[in-house]
């Protein structure tokens, strides 16, 4: 059976393109710091789906902007 790939968060990539801070992010999208900085380090197990919109939200980007998916 073939492994399945993955979904990787690319938000710091993002983030540094675009010389936004993850505290900017952090306030604007109305985020707690700590949650900010998890996905940014792509340290996250479970993607909540609001912290996503949110983030969408605050950078005006769409979801494949900050996720990429990984054929392994």
């Amino acid at each position: 059976m073939q492994m399945a790939g993955s979904v990787r968060l690319c938000l710091n990539r993002y983030l540094d393109e675009h010389h936004i801070s993850r505290y900017w992010l952090a306030k604007k999208a109305r985020i707690e710091y700590p949650v900010i900085n998890r996905y940014y380090k792509n340290k996250v197990v479970r993607y909540d789906s609001n912290v996503l919109a949110k983030i969408c939200d605050a950078l005006q980007c769409q979801i494949e902007d900050i996720l990429e998916y990984v054929d392994e």
